[in-house]
């Protein structure tokens, strides 16, 4: 019996190759035993509808091993925005599942969960998936990129598409996957203990891992960079929504630890939720964030609001603010490295709050605390909370070569101890209503033990693993380079516009994996200098229709859309852009409740016969936060620009963003008809596109209604051009 001890532990380990039979994928196909699947290519498309997968996974103890075959969806469609189904679903009641080895793209959901108890998917790769097409380009925001995770109660969140999507799944364990080319990598609904670790969910267009009323949860050494979108270096920096980790509603006693989440829209974004903000009860709280690296984020490393939580250990460099905490109380931030950023710490309205032990290096402000008189009327939250910025301690900090270190206004009783500044200039920026501001023992030896605030016990079981995240550290946020397909990831050849000079030279820098490029084709371009991976050119004013071609030949690599390139092969890229050279001609209406846009249409035209504002433009790129000029309405107005193109044949793609209303006519007859109020309810529901081919002069027309609120108005014209050009 000793003799055929090594042959049981072989087949135990590998069980399932030997017990499980091998089976072929198909549509429909229900599978309720486990199974290993043939491992081949599966191009499968699946029903539009999310409520009909393409493959059911139902039962208990069950596991399917996909042993590295490739199921690829929407085979019929050519850009990530139409891709659409779901792959794989494990219905509810089902238990002890596991699935691994599974290579999915080309859906809106690869994987899916409902209900299912100790849930395993290991080893996985559902990249690729559903993204939308992004609008903002290197000069300017566009507004329609905006996400929205606030509500997510009805599965709003599926809008957005996943590589994994989980709803109500407790006791998950997530191990070795891998989500990049999509929107949203991992998201969590109601789903509680799991153990999310050694994952690269990175460069997806909106988050790495959501989560939405989910607690007790440990995600752990995973990889989550570069979730980004709404960035141009040096231009604009909004984020839009995007980050690495996203927590959101009610979820509470989490451990974030050990994670690399650079260059995300945030790196790591808390909000209380709806609930919190109505009734002042709940919140996300006693969450803890340990060893991560959140530095580059282009808004906030870390963002915590209406909150309790416990921010140690982390490393937050080079953000617009490090950490952001609207709104917290009783949180403690505690032996970070607060580096380069902006602001180094941003509280308003916080309470009962503890800074210890941090280090605070060249950053414009190191902690700013402030309050006001004055808050949201609409807020629920205010009514029932104490919500007066007070009760600061701040003891232990270093501070070395700060512009301003502490910047405080409207806050009542703050301690401070035993910090240590050097080379710092300002020290103090103090505004009204301060009150029991206590520096007296500044210069005192601490008498607080340095790990008092550790709440390192929470991380038990769980160890660093060895640096292996160098491979996505490219250091700075000019790193974040924004396609509109989503962020750069390093792994193809793109050429890059980083800027238009003020004597209108555009300037070009060149990625690529490794090898050689050379230029191609020039149209509209001359170049005027090359050096290295940059390049200058000049744009020939006289031409419509201009682009650069490169041409590569080096490394293998995946391009943007998960297609895989040999080595040595030459392969094209182009940066391609269209300027008719329009004149616009543009007239600012006022109307009025008795011809109200958002009512009657014919009726609200009648308001369209004297301009409050005449003006010309070369292009209709507005986004008004208010008033649209002095002594000219902010609400309650109209836009109407027309101007007359003299288009060389072609097919072209027309799109506009309007906040609120709008309509597009071409030759008087109705191209985009987008007037209806309830479109704005999202961001990204504001785009609106159409194909259509042109040959020769035309007139167009836009007639456009702000009711109230943000206004923007956006139009763009280019020619269809073939999937991984880039275009301004």
């Amino acid at each position: 019996m000793k003799k055929l001890a090594p042959l049981f532990v072989l087949l135990a380990v590998s069980g399932i190759l030997f017990a499980s039979p091998e089976i072929t994928l198909k549509p429909g196909l229900s599978i309720t035993r486990s199974v290993v699947i043939s491992r081949q290519l599966y191009t499968l498309n699946a029903d539009t509808a999310l409520t009909k997968p393409l493959i059911v996974i139902t039962g208990k103890n069950i596991t399917v091993d996909f042993n590295n075959a490739v199921l690829q969806g929407s085979n019929n469609k050519a850009l990530p925005n139409g891709f659409y189904g779901l792959a794989v679903m494990v219905m509810p009641g089902s238990s002890n599942i596991t699935i691994l080895n599974a290579n999915i793209h080309g859906y809106k959901i690869a994987i899916m969960a409902d209900s299912v108890e100790q849930l395993h998917i290991y080893n996985s790769n559902c990249s690729y998936n559903y993204r939308q097409r992004l609008h903002s380009n290197w000069q300017r925001e566009d507004v329609s990129d905006w996400q929205s995770y606030h509500h997510n109660e009805n599965g709003e969140w599926k809008r957005y598409g996943a590589g994994i999507y989980l709803y109500n799944c407790n006791g998950a364990a997530l191990k070795g996957n891998t989500v990049t080319g999509g929107q949203c990598g991992l998201m969590m609904t109601r789903c509680n203990y799991a153990d999310v670790y050694n994952n690269d969910f990175s460069f997806n267009s909106g988050l790495g891992i959501g989560m939405y009323r989910s607690s007790n949860n440990r995600v752990y050494n995973n990889r989550l960079d570069f979730n980004v979108r709404g960035y141009s270096d040096g231009i604009y920096y909004r984020g839009q929504d995007s980050g690495g980790i996203l927590v959101f509603e009610q979820c509470s006693n989490n451990v974030f630890a050990y994670n690399s989440v650079t260059h995300g829209g945030d790196g790591f974004f808390l909000w209380a939720g709806q609930y919190t903000m109505d009734s002042g009860k709940g919140g996300c709280n006693d969450n803890l964030l340990y060893g991560n690296d959140f530095s580059y984020a282009p808004t906030n490393g870390v963002e915590l609001t209406f909150s309790r939580n416990d921010i140690e250990k982390n490393i937050i460099n080079e953000c617009d603010n490090a950490i952001w905490g609207g709104y917290s109380y009783s949180t403690v931030v505690y032996d970070n490295e607060i580096k380069g950023n902006h602001t180094g710490i941003a509280i308003e309205h916080g309470q009962n709050n503890a800074v210890g032990f941090n280090r605070f290096e060249k950053n414009t402000t190191s902690i700013k605390l402030w309050g006001h008189t004055i808050e949201p009327s609409d807020w629920g939250y205010p009514k029932y909370r104490d919500t007066k910025s007070h009760n600061y301690q701040v003891y232990g900090n270093s501070f070395v070569n700060e512009k301003l270190v502490y910047d405080i206004m409207e806050t009542d009783s703050l301690w401070f101890e035993s910090n240590i500044m050097h080379g710092c200039g300002e020290i103090y920026k103090l505004g009204k209503l301060i009150t029991r501001l206590d520096t007296s023992r500044q210069k005192a030896l601490l008498d607080i033990p340095a790990g008092s605030l550790s709440k390192n016990n929470l991380i038990s079981g769980i160890n660093r693993v060895p640096a292996t995240f160098d491979k996505y550290k490219h250091p700075g946020r000019g790193q974040i380079r924004v396609t509109e397909w989503g962020p750069y990831d390093f792994r193809y050849p793109l050429v890059f516009l980083q800027k238009v000079d003020k004597d209108g030279l555009y300037h070009f820098e060149v990625m690529h994996p490794g090898g050689t490029w050379q230029t191609g084709q020039l149209k509209g371009f001359s170049i005027v200098q090359q050096h290295g991976d940059s390049i200058v050119a000049k744009a020939d004013s006289a031409v419509t229709d201009r682009f650069l071609q490169l041409q590569y030949t080096g490394k293998a690599f995946t391009d943007m859309f998960g297609k895989q390139h040999a080595a040595n092969n030459t392969y094209l890229f182009s940066y391609h852009e269209f300027d008719a050279h329009p004149q616009w001609n543009i007239n600012f209406y006022k109307w009025d409740s008795a011809h109200a846009a958002d009512k009657d249409y014919s009726s609200f035209t009648q308001s369209l016969q004297t301009p409050v504002y005449t003006t010309t433009a070369n292009k209709i790129d507005y986004t008004w936060w208010g008033a649209v000029g002095k002594g000219l309405p902010a609400d309650s107005f109209a836009t109407v620009a027309t101007t007359v193109m003299d288009l060389p044949e072609h097919d072209y793609t027309l799109s506009l963003t309007a906040d609120d209303m709008v309509k597009l006519y071409i030759d008087d007859k109705p191209v985009i008809d987008a007037w209806d109020p309830s479109i704005v309810n999202l961001d990204e529901n504001t785009n609106h596109n159409v194909k259509v081919h042109l040959k020769g002069k035309h007139t167009f027309k836009i007639v456009h209604a702000e009711i109230g609120g943000l206004a923007t108005l956006m139009f763009y014209l280019n020619e269809s051009i073939m999937p991984g050009s880039a275009r301004m």
